[in-house]
């Protein structure tokens, strides 16, 4: 009986030691990781990037399954209509007692909440929001830093791509969900303003949203049927930008065919929308984003759209899943700053060598109060068979910073 209460005492030691402390690996020598990365991403089909960002982030850390320290989860397709199901999603990685950060790639609505019933429990953990799509002040009250491609500098060098390009008009295309997020809405009218001073027609176009009841391909179809009849309406010397996704591919395999230029996407990337769109496998290339854009290119410039069509040269989602959880690893281990710009951006410039970035910290319009916790981003733009852009270099008129939003009804 002595032998049998020894060993019971020593089993419930090891386990305590084992699931309360997490300090020492089961079974082997190799110590157990001392914290966990959590990041959330679409799937697939709706955010292709982001998710290869994760997996990259799983390659070099591990998954925590295998014991790594990532734990990467994907919210639903349809999420505006299960908001819930995401709330939970992202709740439920705060149940870990070793997650310390958390990365939303995007922060869709709901990531809000989400993040507000976290640090409810669990005030210890570290949240990121990548390019939320609620407004800024609610972000910024939840998270610990928010990163958008800015989209104010950007509501004018885009206009001013099209232009250097030799466009005469800039077609907008999106829908009543998107335009009423500040930030999405509030370029919107940069653009037009953009446009205006530049000497650019303004068009704004309503698609069908992908998270509707047409879903994604009846959204794509709507893309594919309503482009040719775009180029003829607007002018081979339009450029077209999109504010989903899900509608880039078949904008793209469209204006490759009829013309028309796109400077650059939403949230710019060469595997976005490219490969289906030009018909190229990039298996042998993965993850080697200079290999991509030179492949890319290529495909662009043999299909006759040499000049016409842009991105950045590094994937803007990918580079932010990798970029933040690379970044909150960092803090983590003692080796980076919450509240450094130059900290983030060295963790953002390590996973795209030989790319130039800028960014300011957001600016409210009504208040003038620049947040410290939410920094606008972005690279320059790299156009097929052209190169670089210098969009980085452009100084943007000061008149820009001060638009206010407006919401669309």
């Amino acid at each position: 009986m002595k032998k049998l209460c020894l060993l019971t005492c020593a089993l419930i030691m090891g386990m305590t030691l084992a699931f309360g402390n997490a300090a020492r690996d089961q079974g082997s020598s190799a110590a157990a990781p001392a914290y966990h990365i959590g990041i959330v991403t679409g799937t697939v089909s709706q955010s292709d990037d982001d998710l290869r960002g994760a997996e990259e982030l799983i390659r070099r850390y591990g998954a925590v399954g295998n014991g790594g320290i990532i734990q990467h989860v994907t919210y639903p397709d349809n999420f505006m209509a299960q908001q819930e199901t995401t709330i939970t999603q992202v709740t439920t990685l705060a149940d870990d007692p070793l997650m310390k950060a958390i990365v939303m790639n995007q922060a869709i609505p709901g990531t809000a909440e989400a993040f507000r019933r976290v640090k409810e429990k669990r005030p210890d953990i570290l949240l990121f929001a990548v390019q939320p799509q609620e407004d800024p002040l609610i972000i910024q009250k939840v998270a610990d830093l928010a990163i958008n491609a800015d989209f104010i500098s950007r509501g004018y060098t885009i206009p001013w791509e099209a232009k250097q390009l030799g466009c005469d008009t800039f077609v907008h295309i999106s829908f009543p969900r998107h335009m009423s997020s500040q930030t999405l809405g509030l370029r919107r009218q940069i653009f037009e303003e953009a446009c205006k001073d530049l000497g650019l027609k303004f068009v704004f176009v309503t698609a069908p949203d992908p998270t509707s009841d047409v879903g994604i391909a009846g959204a794509q179809q709507f893309i594919l049927e309503q482009t040719p009849q775009w180029v003829a309406q607007y002018g081979q010397k339009a450029a077209f930008f999109v504010t989903n996704d899900a509608h880039c591919e078949p904008l793209l395999r469209q204006l490759i065919r009829v013309g028309g230029y796109f400077p650059e996407d939403s949230l710019p990337s060469p595997i976005k929308g490219y490969p289906g769109a030009l018909g190229i496998d990039l298996t042998a290339e993965k993850g080697n984003f200079p290999a991509i854009l030179k492949k890319v290119e290529q495909a662009v410039i043999d299909q006759g759209g040499s000049g016409r069509f842009g991105t950045w040269a590094y994937s803007y989602g990918y580079t932010c899943s990798v970029g933040l959880g690379e970044y909150a690893k960092r803090i983590l281990d003692g080796k980076a700053k919450i509240d450094s710009r130059e900290d983030l951006f060295a963790a953002l410039g390590d996973s795209t060598p030989g790319a130039k970035w800028n960014g300011i910290y957001y600016q409210d319009a009504a208040t003038g109060v620049r947040a410290r916790n939410q920094i606008l981003v972005y690279m320059d733009t790299y156009i097929m068979g052209k190169g670089f852009m210098g969009a980085t270099d452009v100084v943007v008129p000061e008149k820009y910073f001060n638009i206010k939003f407006q919401r669309q009804n």
